[in-house]
């Protein structure tokens, strides 16, 4: 599975207007902050302080929580009047709560909402307000270095020099960065990279930082040419025109020659440090996630009246595509504000001339192909099942370019306001695998990103090669992904697993996907979140 998104959110709280439960002063809150992201028991994260005598209160002590994109995380807040020392809130006076997910929460940043009682009636005229930040130190340096008359180590040619930036730790250096080598070169020019300041420095503009310069050998015996130390204040005096620069020094050799100088010059021609935003840092800053579902209707799949089809309801009411679905879909709706999901079919016969239809919206409304929310969906495909015909063959291709086509025309706009996620679940292998490589490359270019569910028991090899991970995907033409932006994820390896688990693996890759490509363009979030 992919590593998942999990940043540091710390969230601050204060009240309005609550109710009044002491006699003869004010009451005294505290909130208790209860989380529950499996389904099953709800547990306490984490207590405010008490603020005395305070229909209003400011609470000083912040929630910190590790936010999961892939998880529908609920919270509670719990208001409480603390009457007593006992740990137990049972004895003390409730004053309403709050229940909504963490995901509302980023989304909004700054969230007011109104208190209940536990039987869901307003607790007067009470609101709680939940303020979110992401804890992270998210600025890079951004670094040009070129060096110059460094030694040559090797007999044959010249050396094959590479740098390393190292961090200094409680328990010594710790690498941070490595270069690439440039072959044959005793006056080498890296290309630019950048450094997390965090992994540099820990953010300490001051703190030492340790370059040692190597020439490379294959065999692993690479042959240290020399060091230097400094730290971000000097580096950052690099300017263009002005490079910051510095012996290379090499004691063993410092030691034996007498009017040693240094082993090479590393010039430092640009050290900018630049704010690096994350995928929190676009959703709190406007960003909408448009969210499409693609579902699979060819003959495959098996009459959906038979209880061996992949299309049967059971009576329970679900089946393979109503859970993707409903696990997928419940965690991306917190991140579109007006939750309308336009949702099509591919691969069957559609009433009322019975033609193949491989991008037919579930509503058969093409002028308005949108549900409402979740549940519209899954009402959008329960009542469409019965009037299609399955057929085929399976071609992906349309309803991609389809979603492409919306989403280049949000990329015209060079913002960073709007990004495009296509679900599809389907059954089988891709009939026009040429034509869908073209349009994921092409779509690999544009604010989208695809998930593919595989349902039932098929071949899923050409699934696993459209997903990128094994490297960047080619179209027929010879034209390569520029990004990885498909994640394909079979279904039966969550047939025994809790509900969240499909979400969670599925979305894992998205929050980067969505960085990644808003950086890679330069664009920053619509409006700054510290500007909120």
């Amino acid at each position: 599975m992919a590593a998942q998104c999990v940043t540091k959110v710390e969230l601050t709280v204060s009240c309005e207007n609550l109710l009044d439960k002491d006699v003869v002063s004010k009451s005294d809150p505290l909130c208790v902050l209860l989380m529950n992201s499996t389904g099953a028991q709800w547990y306490e994260v984490g207590r405010t302080e008490k603020v005395q005598n305070c229909l209003k209160p400011k609470f000083a002590k912040r929630f910190l929580v590790d936010y999961y994109f892939e998880l529908v995380q609920k919270l509670k807040f719990g208001i409480y009047d603390i009457d007593n020392q006992t740990i137990d809130l049972g004895d003390d006076d409730f004053l309403g709560e709050l229940e909504c997910t963490l995901g509302q929460i980023v989304t909004s940043r700054k969230l007011t909402r109104p208190l209940v009682l536990k039987n869901k009636k307003p607790a007067g005229k009470g609101t709680i307000t939940i303020f979110a930040e992401e804890i992270k130190d998210n600025r890079v340096a951004n670094f040009e270095v070129e060096a110059r008359k460094l030694d040559n180590k090797d007999f044959f040619g010249k050396s094959d020099p590479y740098l390393e930036f190292y961090k200094q730790t409680e328990i010594g250096w710790q690498l941070a960065h490595r270069t690439e080598v440039v072959k044959n070169n005793l006056n080498p020019s890296w290309r630019p990279f950048r450094i997390s300041l965090q992994s540099l420095c820990a953010g300490d503009l001051d703190k030492p930082i340790k370059v040692e310069c190597y020439d490379y050998d294959s065999d692993g015996s690479h042959d240290l040419i020399g060091i230097f130390e400094t730290n971000m204040k000097r580096l950052q005096e690099a300017a263009h025109g002005s490079p910051a620069e510095f012996d290379c020094v090499n004691s063993k050799k410092k030691q034996k020659k007498k009017n040693y100088k240094n082993s090479g010059v590393i010039s430092v021609k640009l050290c900018q440090v630049v704010k690096e935003y994350t995928f929190l840092d676009y959703i709190m800053g406007g960003c909408q996630i448009n969210f499409t579902v693609g579902i699979d209707f060819t003959g495959s799949n098996g009459d959906p009246r038979s209880p061996d089809s992949l299309h049967f309801i059971s009576p329970q009411g679900v089946n393979e595509y109503l859970s993707a679905i409903w696990s997928v879909g419940q965690v991306i709706q917190d991140y579109d504000s007006d939750k309308m999901f336009p949702a099509f079919g591919f691969g069957a016969q559609v009433p009322p001339r019975w033609q193949v239809s491989h991008e037919f919206p579930l509503n058969f409304n093409p002028s308005n192909p949108f549900c409402a929310g979740i549940e519209g969906v899954v009402e959008a495909y329960r009542l469409c099942l019965p009037q299609v015909k399955l057929y085929g063959p399976t071609n992906f291709s349309p309803i991609i370019n389809h979603v492409a086509q919306f989403s280049a025309q949000a990329a015209q706009q060079k913002t960073a306001s709007q990004y495009f996620v296509l679900l599809i679940i389907t059954d089988g292998a891709i009939t026009d695998l040429d034509q869908t490589t073209s349009a994921i490359v092409n779509a690999s270019r544009l604010p989208m990103s695809i998930i593919i569910v595989g349902v039932g028991g098929a071949d899923f090899s050409t699934m696993e090669f459209l997903d990128g991970d094994d490297g960047r995907l080619r179209a027929p033409t010879g034209q390569t992904a520029i990004r990885d932006i498909v994640q394909f994820v079979p279904y039966r390896k969550f047939h025994n697993a809790p509900k969240e688990a499909l979400a969670q693996c599925v979305l894992a890759e998205l929050p980067s996907q969505v960085s990644s490509f808003f950086s890679l363009y330069k664009l920053q979030p619509p409006h700054e979140p510290d500007a909120l």
